[in-house]
């Protein structure tokens, strides 16, 4: 101490001090209070320095004010506030596993609704640490036992000019360590848990504060004259609904299967092995593609941009594109108004709405975007059993996650809307070996090699869960929705991939990679009879009027960009997020225009053609750029069409699900409608069958054995 004392003394030395003790501090916040998903040695060495940058940047304010006295009192003030900052995050993310943003901080009525009451239960011992740094430097700075003076030499401010810079550099240090790791940090911004862990909690808040303001100037600006443009769109680019198709799935369940980064040349695909045996990659989905009861589409686009799977849930939901950077439930799904799928069902039939996804609820901004379109309840990690057996990067084993869904499905009203987002076919497909069953491709690229394994395994899981709904009874009255949400193999991967799909890398266009965007869309509507394989072209802008009309609703009145599939004035020119086309006609990449037919570039197009694509470019640039404005100016606050309920934020919560499912249907009694209330109050659980090991019993020498009721796996995929 004698030492530090003569260092304590120097306004730099205190100065120094008080920026490690911070850093020090908000590091110990972070190992003990939130749960970062740190992996790897470089995840930990950039967890460890992202609070120095922000910490010296902040701190070096206190160093412009030459005056001894305000120096040090504009020091304690950025110290205080700054841990007031970290602390409130602790609280906060003690009750909601996520992190204060400023739209929740404006909020007052929110804060305390959420918090404020059951302050004193979030407290814990710990929490005396938290503080100790700040008590223990005023004692240092005032108290006349320990030795220490201030330092009262005025301040010269090239230092302080010096140690901004410092912080600057740091910070960009820090930033280009983080980029390295998870490219495009700050443009998809798709976790607040991934801000906090690669760039610290304070910097997490000035650029949520940058987005927030942003988003604030272009929403002040609009008012209820634009919402005209929009809707004279809408009402122009209307389709009919095809009187065949209205209403043929009306009052059923809607189950909705999501087929993580499944691409559309994975159906009736074979895989050959090394020893020229041909495996078929994915047989119940192929299966499904092509049933009597299903109606397909072959010709069916994703539309995603940087969101990706969150775009696809955008578009799904609300019939309203992504953004044009970033992901539009970052950007827009705590505050915005929707007219989203379960607003609408609830509305128009009396549907409860539910999602289910193993991963961490704000992972892109699930919890409160899923709120703000009016989704009564949100099965995420919290509501899952996890294992090191039964985890993934993204979430949990898709067959477990089917199969611990089960106990939340069963207790829903009928009729429901649901969706079910699987995560195992997600880059960079890995698969423990117990779960492998399937040859991987020898391509030397890992990441398309593997592709082929996990899409086999996803099979399985949703093969597994069909054979559940037909057990329990759910199959029958329900139209299950499966679609693949983007690409699982990008575009700089597609040349590898082309000899597998028969196709000379040489020879491999744009065109090309257009057509590898196709995902699959299938509508299963059991005992229908009737099903076929659409050419149409369509794209996931169009699956929300598509569901609606074959649910009995009409959506005239609805703000939908996109048309019902089935409708004979469907548009069939499919928009991608950075402006490319693809009609039966023509496909647009970038300058580029192919014949769709043949896909031979047009290369010197005729005026006749380059009017006709330029009149398609205007229709998908007004398409993009209504629904931009819908978003960016959240347009849809001034429009309520008849009948649509409106929803407050406040009255949704994603705690304690189950019990208040169970006291629901218990109040209900018998007008109960849940799948467990006819089932004679008896789980169905038991019903489900698979064979994922992380579920068999263990034999007495402690290893796993398949289940007795576990079907054999070459039975089921033969199915």
């Amino acid at each position: 101490m004698s030492k530090l004392k003569p260092l304590l003394s120097k306004r730099l030395g205190f100065f120094s001090f008080a920026v490690i003790l911070f850093w020090l501090k908000t590091y110990l916040v972070y190992q003990i209070e939130f749960e970062l998903g740190v992996t790897g040695l470089m995840q930990e060495f950039i967890l460890l320095i992202n609070p120095i940058a922000t910490t010296v940047l902040l701190f070096s304010f206190a160093l412009y004010f030459t005056k001894p006295k305000k120096a040090y009192g504009a020091l304690f003030v950025v110290y205080f506030l700054t841990s007031v900052l970290l602390y409130a995050n602790v609280l906060y993310y003690r009750e909601f596993s996520d992190f204060l943003t400023i739209t929740t901080m404006l909020g007052a009525g929110k804060v305390s609704n959420g918090i404020g009451a059951s302050a004193f239960a979030l407290l814990r011992p710990q929490d005396l640490l938290y503080w100790a740094d700040f008590l223990g430097l005023l004692y240092l700075a005032f108290s006349k036992k320990n030795g220490i003076t201030l330092d009262k030499r005025p301040m010269m401010k090239r230092y302080a000019v010096a140690m901004t810079t410092l912080g600057v550099t740091l910070f960009a240090g820090n930033l280009a360590l983080a980029e390295s790791d998870r490219p495009q940090l700050l443009l998809r911004t798709f976790d607040r848990n991934y801000i906090v862990k690669y760039l610290g909690i304070n910097f997490f808040t000035a650029f949520d504060g940058y987005q927030t303001a942003q988003s604030n100037q272009i929403k002040a600006s609009a008012d209820e004259s634009d919402m005209d443009t929009v809707l004279n769109y809408v009402n122009e680019h209307y389709g009919e609904p095809n009187s065949e198709m209205f209403g043929i799935a009306e009052d059923r369940n809607v189950i909705y299967i999501h087929l993580e980064s499944f691409q559309q040349f994975l159906i009736d695909y074979q895989l050959e092995d090394e020893n020229g045996e041909l495996h078929e990659v994915t047989p119940f989905i192929n299966s499904l593609f092509d049933n009597e009861d299903s109606y397909s589409f072959e010709n069916f686009f994703h539309q995603v941009g940087q969101g990706k799977t969150a775009d696809s849930e955008m578009i799904l939901e609300n019939s309203l594109y992504g953004s044009p950077q970033g992901g539009a439930f970052t950007q827009y799904g705590s505050t915005n108004t929707f007219q989203s799928a379960s607003q609408i069902l609830r509305s128009e039939a009396d549907y409860t709405s539910a999602m289910f996804h193993g991963n961490v609820g704000s992972f892109w901004n699930r919890d409160d975007t899923y709120k703000s379109m009016g989704i009564d309840y949100f099965f995420d990690d919290e509501y899952y059993t996890f294992t090191e057996e039964n985890r993934l990067e993204y979430g949990m084993k898709d067959k477990v996650f089917f199969q611990e869904s089960i106990q939340y499905l069963e207790q829903l009203p009928q009729p429901f809307y649901s969706k079910f987002i699987t995560v195992s076919n997600h880059f960079p497909y890995p698969l423990d070996e117990p779960n492998v069953d399937f040859p991987a491709a020898t391509t030397g690229d890992n990441t398309i090699d593997n592709y082929f394994v996990t899409a086999h395994y996803l099979d399985e899981a949703v093969e597994e869960f069909f054979n559940y709904l037909k057990e329990s009874g759910l199959y029958d009255n329900s139209i299950i929705v499966l679609y693949g949400d983007h690409y699982g193999i990008s575009n700089a991967r597609n040349k590898s991939l082309a000899p597998l799909l028969g196709e000379n890398p040489e020879e491999w266009t744009g065109y090309d990679d257009s057509m590898m965007q196709r995902v699959p869309a299938i509508y299963h509507i059991p005992g229908t009879g009737k099903g076929q394989i659409s050419e149409t072209y369509s794209a996931q802008i169009d699956m929300l009027p598509t569901l609606l009309h074959l649910l009995g609703i009409d959506t005239k009145d609805y703000v939908l960009m996109g048309t019902d599939m089935f409708s004979p004035e469907h548009d069939q020119t499919v928009a991608f997020r950075n402006g490319d086309i693809v009609t039966p006609k023509y496909t647009v990449d970038g300058s580029v225009i192919y014949d769709t037919k043949t896909g031979e570039e047009i290369l010197e197009p005729s005026q006749e053609v380059l009017s006709e694509v330029e009149t398609l470019k205007e229709q998908i640039s007004m398409q993009l750029s209504t629904s931009d404005s819908i978003l960016q100016s959240d347009l849809l606050r001034f429009y309520t069409p008849e009948g649509l309920l409106e929803d407050d934020v406040a009255d949704y919560s994603y705690m304690n699900q189950l019990e208040r499912l169970q006291k629901l249907n218990e109040q209900l009694g018998e007008d109960s409608t849940s799948l467990y209330h006819l089932n004679g109050n008896e789980s169905t659980v038991p019903l489900y069958k698979t064979n994922a090991p992380e579920l068999a019993p263990e034999s007495e020498d402690g290893l796993s054995e398949e289940p007795a009721d576990t079907p054999d796996t070459e039975e089921t995929t033969a199915e």
